[in-house]
C-alpha cells in the first residue's frame, strides 16, 4: 500500500492534472496564482497531447499515461477532470495509489459507484472531494450563512434551475450516453447540489419528465429535464436542467419567514465587462420577512475563480488532515448521486420513483 502524502499549512498541495480537457486548462489557469496550490504534472493516454499541454499550460513534467502520473512520487493530489463515466474507475486507481482525489462533478453515475469511491478513499487513508466549484465560492458561505442563522425561517421550498445552450452537439461528449452524457448529469447536478445544501437532506422520492435525443429514454441522452423533489417532512423542491436554452442559472429558495435568490455562479467578478476570461457578478439577495412589500437586500461577496477556492480549501482540509469536514461533504455527495440515479430512472420510467438511502 502507498502511504498517502498530505501538505503542511506553510506547504503548497502538488497536483496532478489526470487528463488534458478544456476545463483542465481552465483549472490550471486559474490556481497558477495561489500559493497554496501547485500543478507539477499532468498525463494523456498519448505522450504528445500531455506534452503539448504541459508545455501550454507551463506545467513542469507531463506522463503519457494515466497510471505513470498516479505513480509520480512528486504528486500529492489528482485533480480529476475525465468524461463522468470515467471517474470512479480512477478515482479508486488514485487512492490505490496513496494520491488524493479532487473529481469534478458529477463525481459518479451513481450511488454504487459513489459508495466505492469513498470507500477506496477510506481504505487507503486519502481524501476524496467532489470539485463544484461554486461550493466554494465566498457567496455561497454568506448563503449558508443566511440559512444557518435564520435568516429566512426553516426552508420550506427550493426551485434551482441551470440551462445552456449546447455547443458542437454533433462532437460534444454531453450528448454521448456513454460517457455519461445529458443534461441531468451535467447541468442538473449543479442544481441539485444547490437544492440540497439549502434543504439539509436527500428527498425521499423523485418525478421528473425529460425530453430525450435520438434514441429516446432507451438510448439517448435529456436534453431538457425537470423534476419534483418530495422530502419526508412534506416538503419540495424544483429541478430545471437543459442544454437547448439561452444560458441561466438561478435559484430561489423560500423559507417561513424570508426569501433568497442566487445565481450560484462558478466563477465570479466585481463588475460586469472586462473581466479577462469572461468572469460576471453573481447575485445573492435576501428578503427578511414575509411581505412583498419588505425590499431585497443586496449581499455582496468576495469575487474570484471557483477553481481557486475549491482547490485552496481542499489544501486547508488535507493540511489540518480534517476527516470530519470530508465525510461532511462525502454525506451530500453520496444524496446526490442517490438523487440522480432516482431522477433519471422517474425521467426513463415515466413514474415517481423512491430515493435510495445513502
Amino acid at each position: 500500500m502507498t502511504l498517502p502524502s498530505f501538505p503542511t499549512p506553510t506547504q503548497p498541495l502538488r497536483i496532478g492534472i489526470l487528463g488534458c480537457a478544456n476545463i483542465a486548462k481552465q483549472f490550471t489557469r486559474d490556481v497558477q496564482s495561489s500559493p497554496a496550490v501547485r500543478v507539477v504534472a499532468a498525463a494523456s493516454r498519448n505522450a504528445d497531447t500531455a506534452a503539448a499541454f504541459a508545455a501550454a499550460q507551463g506545467i513542469a513534467r507531463h506522463h503519457g499515461s494515466y497510471e505513470a502520473l498516479l505513480a509520480d512520487p512528486e504528486v500529492d493530489a489528482i485533480y480529476l477532470p475525465l468524461p463522468n463515466s470515467l471517474h470512479a474507475e480512477w478515482a479508486i486507481k488514485a487512492a490505490e495509489s496513496g494520491k488524493h482525489v479532487l473529481c469534478e462533478k458529477p463525481l459518479a453515475l451513481g450511488l454504487a459507484e459513489a459508495r466505492a469511491m469513498f470507500d477506496a478513499a477510506r481504505r487507503h487513508g486519502v481524501m476524496l472531494l467532489e470539485a463544484y466549484p461554486y461550493y466554494f465560492q465566498p457567496q455561497t458561505g454568506d448563503m449558508l450563512a443566511l440559512l444557518h442563522g435564520g435568516a429566512i425561517g426553516a426552508v420550506r421550498t427550493v426551485q434551482a434551475s441551470f440551462g445552456f445552450s449546447l455547443p458542437n452537439p454533433q462532437t460534444n461528449i454531453r450528448m454521448k450516453p456513454e460517457l455519461g452524457g445529458g443534461a441531468l448529469l451535467d447541468a442538473g447536478s449543479y442544481a441539485l447540489s444547490l437544492i440540497r445544501l439549502a434543504m439539509g437532506c436527500a428527498p425521499a422520492r423523485v418525478s421528473a419528465d425529460a425530453s430525450w435525443s435520438e434514441g429516446g429514454a432507451a438510448s439517448g441522452v435529456d436534453i431538457s429535464l425537470m423534476a419534483t423533489l418530495h422530502y419526508a417532512d412534506g416538503r419540495r423542491a424544483q429541478l430545471s436542467c437543459a442544454m437547448d436554452v439561452a444560458n441561466h442559472r438561478r435559484a430561489t429558495i423560500t423559507g417561513t419567514q424570508g426569501t433568497i435568490e442566487t445565481e450560484y455562479l462558478n466563477h465570479t467578478s466585481t463588475q460586469a465587462g472586462g473581466h479577462p476570461w469572461g468572469y460576471l457578478p453573481s447575485q445573492l439577495r435576501v428578503r427578511r420577512g414575509v411581505a412583498n412589500s419588505i425590499p431585497f437586500e443586496e449581499i455582496h461577496s468576495g469575487t474570484g475563480s471557483g477553481f481557486r477556492f475549491c482547490a485552496e480549501a481542499f489544501t486547508k482540509v488535507l493540511a489540518e488532515r480534517d476527516f470530519a469536514a470530508i465525510e461532511r461533504a462525502a454525506a451530500a455527495s453520496l444524496d446526490n448521486a442517490a438523487t440522480l440515479e432516482a431522477i433519471a430512472r422517474s425521467a426513463r420510467a415515466g413514474r415517481a420513483v423512491d430515493v435510495k438511502p445513502r
